[in-house]
């Protein structure tokens, strides 16, 4: 099992809908569905941002932490549909979740980086701070992501024409700090540089 079975508990457990939601009017219309990820970046940085590390989300999950074993030790096959046992599975994954550490190697670090927008604050009709998730739906549709798959990201100057679920190009200065906010937790700060539409680079 790969880390992304992560994505697949995710699903089982909100039973989510399959959803669409067309991007922003502005931009190229694209659907995306519950449990989309995007293509992250392949080799290097672009040119016109040499300082920036392009990072894939599987590398914010911290080497010594092993996903599947909260999973493993629930024995999900032996429960059925109202089971106790079954809301109990999900509290102690929720609290294994919130608590998902950051990779230490990423503390201090330009990074680029592709995800989904989840909205925290605006300053009229412009983004000032969001989260930033690895898949469709996330903290939307679908409970939220462990924190070490979930990006807070304070942008350097707010940012217009961007709605929930819009994917993005985070550029910026990535820093290890805990933030719990109404849409989920987060292990990482992400002080933006550069917020653009995303397309595959």
């Amino acid at each position: 099992m790969t880390r992304r079975t992560l994505l697949a508990v995710a699903l089982l457990a909100a039973a989510a809908p399959r959803l669409a939601l067309a991007q922003s009017a502005e931009r190229r219309t694209v659907q995306y569905k519950v449990g989309d990820r995007l293509e992250g970046a392949k080799g290097k940085a672009p040119k016109d941002k040499p300082r920036y590390r392009d990072l894939k989300w599987d590398e914010l999950i911290s080497p010594d932490w092993d996903p599947q074993a909260i999973v493993r030790s629930l024995n999900l096959d032996a429960m059925q549909d109202g089971d106790v046992r079954a809301y109990e599975a999900m509290r102690r994954l929720k609290e294994e979740w919130n608590t998902a550490p950051p990779n230490p190697a990423l503390d201090n670090v330009d990074v680029r980086i592709a995800g989904f927008v989840v909205p925290l604050e605006r300053e009229g009709d412009a983004l000032k701070e969001f989260l930033l998730v690895p898949y469709f739906g996330a903290c939307i549709h679908v409970p939220p992501p462990p924190a070490n798959q979930i990006v807070h990201v304070i942008a350097g100057k707010p940012v217009a024409g961007t709605a929930t679920m819009d994917a993005v190009w985070v550029s910026g200065r990535l820093g290890q700090f805990p933030v719990t906010t109404s849409m989920g937790r987060s292990a990482y700060r992400l002080q933006a540089t550069l917020v653009e539409p995303y397309k595959p680079s």
